[in-house]
């Protein structure tokens, strides 16, 4: 049905998964680097793939960089980081024409592999380190993109929330860094940190497309020995940031209220759901979140938006590598005591079973037709697999897929009641409800 293998190899330390699939006529090729959230390297690992960016050895400046992909039939680049549980994830992608498809082009899967080794192992340096010129317009940048979130109001809530639920805990870290660690971050300091990050990190590559595997690995084998020969394949085990969860005990609650100008209030609502990717039920938490939030059939929409008008927008989102289920609102201020029970009255509507077999049915095929649509897109598809590398638990989309189909109402109820709120936050403007 999904029409594709994953096969998984490790060379001198690093993990190559080969995903053999005729679906693309393209080929993708993607470099995970997985290291841990923390808050004395976020702002260095959040530079990182804007520095990356301009220039190699080979290729000095960004234009130079353009002109190479322009070469390569119109070959697409990106570099950037995100957060996943309690890992800082930097991603490079790099998607090409396929050779196969394009008479005369022989060398385009060689040049391309050896341009995105290059991009990651071979920077531009000045005098051994980075570039100072290009560390100072790049801080910039980033400061600028630190400094955009207060703007967009409805990110800004979210990341309050996640600062004030996961206060204790590394996921509370932004993932652009902060602005008082810039001054401190120098092209000597940056570049040491890179290299750190190379010899420790777990880094994983798929080579995704209709391919002979044997000639990709004659490609990439020698290119990826002649860079870091101190690169054991045990790093993988002893360094590798697994998820760690610990249960947190909540006593009460945590209602947070901030107040700014502002028109439209943005009512956000944390839970532990006690349950991650490696679970059992991590299937029929799928199912609860889109019965609950996930579409715009869901309870929160039907009953806080369409029924009593509350909402501008009402929905729920997991985090499947920290177990957590985020809801996000969008309402007038004066409407945040009802928005927030009536949010409540659907936890409490999922945990005594207020739902149907035939609503049931309705959102499995959407998280099946969710999930089928990810993975037509040939990035989706690297995603979905990379969860089995952040989880260190086999759990292949096609196997995710059946397990959804098999959940039952009785799954469902169970894994409702393990939902705890953890914090509300409430982002509202000043003489609305909440300052009576």
């Amino acid at each position: 049905m999904l029409g594709f293998t994953e096969r998984i190899k490790n060379e001198k330390g690093f993990n190559l998964h080969f995903i053999k699939t005729k679906k693309y006529k393209t080929l993708s090729i993607v470099v995970k680097i997985k290291g841990n959230l923390e808050r004395e390297t976020i702002t260095k690992r959040a530079l990182l793939p804007y520095i990356l960016q301009q220039g190699t050895e080979n290729y000095a400046t960004k234009q130079d960089l353009q002109k190479k992909l322009a070469d390569l039939y119109g070959a697409t680049l990106s570099i950037d980081g995100g957060k996943k549980g309690e890992s800082h994830i930097l991603s490079l992608r790099l998607e090409l024409a396929n050779e196969k498809f394009v008479p005369d082009a022989s060398s385009i899967t060689e040049e391309g592999i050896a341009l995105l080794i290059e991009l990651l192992f071979n920077p531009r340096k000045v005098n051994g380190s980075f570039d100072n010129a290009v560390i100072l317009r790049e801080k910039d940048t980033l400061l600028r993109k630190i400094q955009s979130v207060q703007d967009d109001k409805m990110a800004y809530a979210n990341i309050r929330l996640i600062e004030e639920m996961c206060e204790n805990e590394n996921y509370r870290l932004h993932v652009h860094g902060y602005e008082e660690d810039l001054a401190e971050i120098d092209s000597t300091n940056l570049y040491n940190y890179y290299k750190k990050m190379l010899l420790e990190d777990q880094i994983d590559i798929y080579i995704q497309g209709d391919y002979d595997e044997e000639h990709i690995n004659d490609i990439l084998s020698p290119m990826l020995h002649k860079q870091l020969e101190d690169k054991k394949s045990n790093v993988l085990t002893e360094k590798s940031s697994k998820q760690k969860q610990t249960k947190k005990e909540i006593k009460q609650p945590k209602e947070i209220i901030e107040k700014q100008q502002l028109q439209q209030a943005k009512l956000h609502i944390g839970y532990r759901t006690n349950v991650t990717f490696r679970d059992d039920d991590y299937s029929a938490l799928h199912v609860f979140n889109g019965l609950f939030g996930g579409f715009p059939s869901s309870k929160l929409f039907i009953n806080v938006r369409e029924k009593n008008s509350l909402a501008y927008y009402a929905a729920s989102r997991m985090e499947s590598q920290k177990g957590l289920l985020l809801v996000f609102s969008g309402i007038a201020p004066e409407d945040y005591e009802k928005a927030r029970d009536i949010i409540r009255l659907q936890v409490e509507a999922m945990k005594n079973g207020d739902f149907s077999l035939e609503d049931m049915q309705q959102i499995k095929e959407l998280i099946t037709n969710q999930l089928l649509e990810t993975m037509d897109h040939p990035q989706g598809l690297i995603e979905l697999l990379y969860q089995q590398v952040l989880s260190d638990w086999i759990l292949p989309p096609k196997q995710l897929i059946d397990n959804i189909n098999k959940v039952t109402k009785e799954d469902v109820v169970q894994v409702a009641k393990k939902l705890e709120e953890d914090t509300l936050y409430l982002l509202t403007t000043k003489g609305d409800a909440s300052d009576e």
